[in-house]
């Protein structure tokens, strides 16, 4: 008799199971420590699930070596049949030709249609992500893939092959590649970026190269693969910690300007040092992108003053379409002029109705609050408000402006403001929440003083 679904949380259980009869079948053993011995056992009864077309096994920290993991590719090329694969061995000890192995194994599942691979934490270069993405070319069917191999020690070698290989995995439509904290450099960004170029029926793509070392020649070889996804219609970029610059950000942004069918875009470039001639061809290059709906800006800690924030603001206007806008300043160089100029240009996104803004950690006074609230009153579809403005320099004028301004956002449901760190008198606060109260359409309400 075929079972639908079966779930197991103890490998004894499991083992003891009618495996023929499995058909949809998830064995969570995360933190079981089972080894190489459990890892074995598991892998010679998956061999006798015959039947069995959707398989979920969570096997992360269990000290799972290359003997456990030769089991397991033994068990799943045997596993034909299989169309949806989820499979986690983060935080084990599988090193280069353990990964090889397990790919030449799933490279048997030629009817694989949904992939999701997780290796993160383990000891994994160059070698094994190569192997890894040699053999993924043999599954022609996929159509949705999740990589996770950050936390690993791949360099540009694997990093390239990896993006090469994936070229040929022509039906590909969503990827997710995560490979934050490896050793990739401009190289190994360039060739992700080639490979994923050729991957023209991508339609979401989220990309995680946090923390490596890409910089200006890697963000720029990268964008320039991607500008060749003609289809994509969500993209999130982590390039967060990458030593990119202005060069950099300006080679990025003139290639997205190409992706026209783009509608949802997440870009991180926290912790690097665009600066504000960064700020302003990446916002340059944002106003090509007509057809954005949704954007969420990380831009946190580049040495970003005025004139960057201002020039950002006001190419945004452009993206008419704009809906959902989160913008991420925090510790940066902004000040007055600049909160007031990214608030004009603000001012201009008419259809905006959900807007987030972290500017904690600027130089923003009195002037620049009270010129980012008058300037919001012109959003006037706006439903949805955070507003950070922590750690500045604002002190009973500007919150008074600024609250005078908000109360005028008529169409407000949901209003937070952070306002910890400033010059804030206990008078000034209760003044603030009464007015912000008095909005007629309000259903949430919170603001924040203290911590």
């Amino acid at each position: 008799m075929i079972q639908q679904k079966k779930q197991f949380n103890n490998l004894k259980e499991f083992l003891n199971s009618s495996l023929q009869s499995h058909e949809v079948l998830h064995v969570n053993l995360n933190y079981n420590q089972i080894g190489d011995e459990g890892s074995q056992g598991l892998g010679f009864a998956l061999a006798k699930c015959s039947n069995l077309s959707n398989l979920t096994l969570n096997l992360g920290a269990n000290k799972i070596g290359a003997i456990g993991i030769q089991g397991l590719g033994h068990a799943l090329a045997n596993c034909t049949n299989l169309s949806n694969l989820t499979l986690d061995l983060g935080v084990n000890q599988i090193g280069d030709k353990d990964v090889s192995g397990l790919g030449s194994a799933l490279a048997n599942c030629t009817n694989l249609s949904n992939l999701a691979l997780s290796l993160y934490v383990n000891q994994i270069g160059d070698e094994g992500a190569s192997g890894l993405g040699q053999a993924l070319t043999n599954c022609i069917n996929l159509s949705n893939l999740t990589l996770n191999l950050s936390r690993n020690q791949i360099g540009d070698e694997g990093a390239s092959v990896l993006g090469s290989a994936l070229a040929n995995c022509i039906n590909l439509q969503n990827l997710i590649l995560l490979l934050n904290d490896n050793k990739i450099g401009a190289v190994g960004a360039s060739g992700q970026g080639s490979g994923l170029g050729k991957c023209t029926n991508l339609q979401n793509l989220t990309l995680d190269l946090q923390q490596n070392e890409i910089g200006d020649e890697g963000a720029s070889g990268l964008g320039s693969g991607l500008a060749k996804c003609t289809n994509l219609q969500n993209l999130t970029l982590y390039l967060g910690a990458n030593q990119i610059g202005y060069e950099g950000t300006l080679g990025l942004g003139s290639s997205l300007a190409n992706c026209a069918n783009l509608s949802n875009l997440i870009l991180n470039l926290g912790d690097n040092k665009i600066g504000d001639k960064g700020a302003s061809c990446l916002g340059s290059a944002l106003t090509n992108c007509t057809s954005l709906s949704s954007l969420t800006l990380n831009l946190m800690e580049n040495r970003i003053g005025d004139i960057g924030a201002s020039d950002l603001g006001f190419a945004l206007k452009n993206c008419t379409n704009l809906q959902n806008l989160t913008l991420n300043f925090y510790d940066n160089k902004i000040g007055d002029i600049g909160s007031s100029g990214l608030g004009s240009g603000l001012a201009n996104c008419i259809n905006l109705s959900n807007l987030v803004l972290y500017l904690v950690v600027n130089q923003i006074g009195d002037e620049g609050a009270l010129g980012l609230g008058k300037a919001l009153v012109n959003c006037s579809n706006l439903s949805n408000l955070i507003l950070n403005l922590g750690f500045n320099k604002i002190g009973d004028e500007g919150t008074s402006g600024l609250s005078s301004a908000l109360v005028n956002c008529t169409n407000l449901q949901n209003l937070t403001i952070y306002l910890t760190g400033n010059q804030i008198s206990k008078s000034q606060e209760l003044k603030i929440k009464s007015r912000c109260l008095k909005l007629k359409r309000l259903v949430f309400f919170a603001i924040n003083f203290q911590g």
